[in-house]
């Protein structure tokens, strides 16, 4: 099960709070709904993504859609807290080069 919700929305950025698992059956409505999110602010955004357990390919394919549609904003996408397993797909795919990825400060 997948679900996105905004924690916060200020006038840099839109924290938004991913859960669970983003995959081909997830994936239109998490595009759905980040898309509309990007489209009616002018804030950078933010990825809470502690709870988010799985992303696939299509989900990835959607995040750098939404990057590239950020970037001509001048705005960003940071890819907060993620999990060991996708922090390391997002190493493999070189993707951590293009996103910002913050951690946790301990």
């Amino acid at each position: 099960m997948f679900e996105l919700s905004v924690k916060h929305s200020d006038e840099q950025s839109n924290i938004i709070v991913l859960t669970g698992e983003i995959d081909i059956y997830s994936a239109p409505d998490f595009k759905e709904q980040l898309y509309r999110i990007i489209g009616e602010g002018r804030q950078s955004v933010i990825l809470e993504c502690e709870e988010l357990s799985y992303i696939d390919s299509m989900g990835l394919g959607i995040l750098v859609g939404a990057l590239k549609r950020l970037k001509e904003q001048e705005r960003d996408i940071v890819v907060r807290n993620p999990k060991s397993n996708i922090r390391k797909l997002l190493r493999i795919t070189g993707l951590d080069k293009v996103f910002i990825i913050e951690e946790a400060k301990s």
